[in-house]
């Protein structure tokens, strides 16, 4: 498993739900915009306020999704820590799981690889291993292989 094509490869993922949630948030803006005043002022309020909602909504998985890249940003890709941290790649029984953000599963190179953020409940197991620690996951006892 290459950590630098699989940080590239999730950055694209990204890349692509920050374009997804733009166009949308334009497109809720656009519509909230288009309401045209009718003699039923209240539908006109609703349907403005409904665009505006869903523009905001939109507005807000762009932020997140962009915070994420910027976390991936700040990912040293060369490195190799002795512990698992932020950016670390790492081989298990359990399969390979990768620190950084929660994507879930990203396949690559005909792999599986599980994306977690260091905050959630998977990623904070993970955080501080080092090769042939343990760990639960899925009711099971799993070990660390490899560390990348």
């Amino acid at each position: 498993m290459n950590k630098t094509a699989l940080i590239t490869h999730i950055k694209s993922l990204l890349e692509e739900r920050m374009m997804v949630a733009w166009n949308a948030m334009e497109a809720a803006q656009a519509s909230a915009n288009d309401q045209g005043k009718s003699s039923m002022g209240d539908k006109y309020e609703t349907s403005r306020s409904m665009g505006q909602l869903d523009r905001n909504m939109h507005a807000r998985q762009y932020e997140q999704v962009r915070q994420e890249r910027l976390v991936l940003e700040k990912i040293s890709e060369n490195e190799i820590p002795a512990r698992a941290a932020v950016g670390s790649l790492l081989e298990t029984t359990a399969g390979w799981f990768f620190i950084g953000v929660s994507l879930g599963a990203v396949k690559m190179e005909e792999e599986t690889v599980i994306a977690v953020s260091s905050s959630s409940p998977v990623g904070a197991l993970l955080l501080g291993k080092s090769p042939g620690g343990k760990f639960e996951f899925m009711k099971k006892q799993h070990e660390i292989k490899a560390l990348l």
